[in-house]
């Protein structure tokens, strides 16, 4: 199969286009994540992506955008659905560009984090498969996602702390006090 792998940076990419390959499947990645806040992070997440991708000789596509208001805006809307939100934004543009351009399927790197909500991924991109008229390619890399994370680290690849949006980054670093002290 000839399929665009969303990749939310290099890191969580390891894994999965490992996988895909040894599977047998043509692929190339796409970035678009207008998620990640602040833009300094986000262009060191590009900027990795990049360096993976010519160190294992990956064809990435890379729409720049940076419409962090318009992802903001949304988010406030429900912020308790923020993740799911997200994860439509991201995967809809990945949907649509593999579509315009004769992919196979789509598939996504957020599928190899334990941290992420696994099966809102698969729900949300099942339904946009169906809107859009172009399969999901499901796996679940879940189990390489150590194997991953030692493959980065032997590339000397920039590893992140925090998911990418602003949320996430509160959440990793400003610990809410309970009760009184």
């Amino acid at each position: 199969m000839r399929i665009l792998l969303h990749i939310c940076c290099g890191p969580c990419a390891t894994f999965p286009v490992k996988a895909l390959r040894e599977e047998g499947h043509e692929l190339a990645g796409f970035f678009y994540n207008p998620n990640i806040h602040p833009y300094k992070e986000f262009s060191h997440r590009l900027e990795t992506l990049k360096e993976y991708a010519v160190k294992v000789n990956l064809s990435v596509h890379i729409d720049d955008r940076y419409s962090l208001e318009d992802f903001l805006q949304a988010a406030l809307k429900n912020l308790g659905e923020r993740c799911s939100m997200c994860y439509e934004v991201r995967l809809r543009e990945a949907a649509r560009f593999a579509k315009e351009n004769g992919f196979d399927a789509f598939s996504t790197t957020l599928l190899v984090s334990p941290y992420q909500k696994h099966e809102v991924i698969c729900q949300v991109a099942e339904q946009i498969a169906k809107e859009e008229g172009i399969s999901f390619y499901y796996s679940d890399f879940r189990p390489g996602f150590r194997e991953g994370v030692e493959i980065s680290k032997a590339m000397e690849l920039y590893r992140q702390p925090y998911c990418g949006c602003i949320f996430s980054e509160k959440e990793r670093y400003c610990k809410e006090k309970k009760g009184n002290a």
